[in-house]
């Protein structure tokens, strides 16, 4: 099957701590079904000092989060939607179920 989410979509997070927040998504790892959505899961990471140049300290990053817990998020429905594909000028494109609009 292939995957409903892919990388730069603007997606709604729909379960988990950061429900409701719009965000685009940054990589896509469709091996173990999650995704990186920017500022969405926030982890804190402990590293320790490697140089003079690489310092350590307690940095914040995204961790993955389950592609289930993610919805394609419609601009001109301010909303996540369920979307479809259709065949347009030759091209596949997904369209939004509610309006629709090429998402």
């Amino acid at each position: 099957m292939s995957l409903r989410i892919r990388k730069d979509d603007r997606v709604k997070v729909i379960a988990g701590k950061d429900k409701g927040t719009v965000a685009k998504v940054l990589a896509v790892m469709p091996a173990k079904n999650r995704a990186i959505v920017e500022t969405v899961n926030m982890v804190k990471r402990h590293l320790r000092q490697r140089s003079q140049e690489q310092p350590g300290g307690i940095f914040e990053r995204e961790a993955p989060i389950h592609l289930s817990n993610l919805m394609l998020y419609c601009d001109s429905c301010k909303q996540g939607v369920r979307f479809g594909s259709e065949d347009r000028n030759g091209t596949k494109v997904r369209v939004c179920k509610k309006c629709g609009g090429k998402l």
